[in-house]
């Protein structure tokens, strides 16, 4: 499963607060979405906290994300511990993020590393446009003809290549975009796009999704069963 944490802003807005306040009350639907998730049984868990695009919003709101979300990982890392979640960092590539932000995910992923309950990727200075070019660049440089390349080999050459396709992604706030999210492991996700702004989203909010989801009838380009041979 995947979430897109979308709405801070708004939710600030609405309430005539500063972006970063939206920010700031974001953090306790994380640990309540991760708890949720956890007891769900969800063994792979990936949230999109700061996409690529996203360095282009002002210094002053960039600034505060990044101690925000240093704040947030040094607060809540022995919780994540003792939960059994492994933790892993998607992206952090940009020169832009502080070395010691960057430590500190480097710090917690190897704290947890060798957890085995639920696996938790944070999808920060994220771009799955960027990572598909990554994939190619390393496929190329390992020297693999062109007509070797599959599916398969280049999920291969992707970050984390463990990870598993997404079956689930959720996007609060009623946006219903993409946005440059882990493009490969999310091309045959079912997708939920609840109305509810992400500093008010909740477990009970997170398990409505969940159950909207096995209600699917997920055929993957196929037809179900009982029509296989039925020409109406």
């Amino acid at each position: 499963m995947a979430c897109v944490m979308d709405g801070n802003g708004r939710w600030a807005q609405r309430r005539s607060l500063p972006r970063t306040a939206g920010h700031q009350a974001a953090e306790t639907t994380v640990i309540d979405i991760i708890e949720a998730a956890r007891a769900a049984g969800v063994e792979w868990l990936s949230l999109y906290a700061f996409s690529t695009e996203n360095w282009s919003r002002p210094g002053t709101e960039v600034d505060f994300l990044m101690g925000l979300v240093r704040r947030v990982v040094r607060k809540h890392a022995p919780l994540l511990l003792a939960r059994g979640i492994r933790c892993r960092f998607l992206g952090v590539a940009d020169s832009r993020v502080p070395r010691e932000l960057a430590q500190d995910f480097e710090d917690l992923a190897t704290l947890t590393a060798d957890n085995r309950g639920m696996t938790l990727t944070v999808a920060f200075d994220h771009g799955g446009r960027r990572d598909i070019v990554e994939a190619a660049r390393s496929l190329i440089r390992s020297g693999t003809p062109a007509d070797e390349v599959t599916e398969q080999l280049f999920a291969d050459h992707l970050p984390f290549p463990d990870t598993p396709d997404v079956d689930l992604v959720i996007r609060t706030s009623g946006e219903q975009r993409i946005s440059n999210f882990m493009l490969w492991q999310v091309a045959y996700a079912e997708w939920v796009f609840p109305e509810v702004l992400w500093p008010d989203f909740r477990a009970p909010d997170f398990l409505a999704c969940l159950h909207a989801y096995r209600r699917r009838d997920r055929r993957f380009g196929g037809v179900p069963p009982r029509t296989m041979g039925d020409p109406s």
